[in-house]
């Protein structure tokens, strides 16, 4: 299966595919989230949870680098490399223990834990057009490709 690209005019837009993946998919998987500042990652992260149906707040792992959401039967993890100077400080957030659990995780700026974090299940990449964003989705998985052809049916 290969990448699937979709144009989502605005944050509404990223905010409905979220919840509606949210839906129909569980865990264990690795997410990468890709893209520039403020190109929209924790915000659908934020929105996954909401159709998740957590209520409390869903802060961004900016400065703490790790954010943990406990549900009914699963947790959900969500990081932010963007701070680390070496791959090797994710031994220090407690990597490997995060990956034991059977969790959902989603890890913005993957690429500052390069050689650490292993194959993703799926790269979500948010790229800025015209008002609204571009999201690129590939799969590395049989989970990736399952969370890709819901997205298909989103497009279709």
């Amino acid at each position: 299966m290969s990448e699937v690209s979709l144009f989502l005019p605005d944050e509404r837009a990223l905010g409905e595919l979220a919840r509606r993946l949210a839906a129909r998919l569980a865990s264990p998987a690795l997410v990468c989230l890709g893209g520039d500042l403020g190109a929209g990652k924790t915000a659908f992260v934020r929105a996954f949870l909401r159709g998740l149906g957590f209520e409390g707040p869903v802060r961004s792992p900016t400065y703490t680098l790790v954010e943990s959401y406990s549900l009914d039967g699963l947790t959900v993890h969500h990081l932010d490399l963007y701070r680390l100077c070496e791959p090797e400080e994710l031994e220090f957030l407690g990597f490997r223990d995060l990956m034991a659990d059977p969790a959902l995780v989603f890890i913005e700026w993957a690429e500052k834990g390069e050689g650490w974090l292993g194959e993703p299940d799926l790269d979500l990449s948010l790229v800025p057009e015209a008002a609204g964003r571009r999201l690129v989705v590939t799969p590395f998985s049989p989970t990736g490709e399952r969370w890709v052809r819901e997205i298909e049916k989103w497009i279709t």
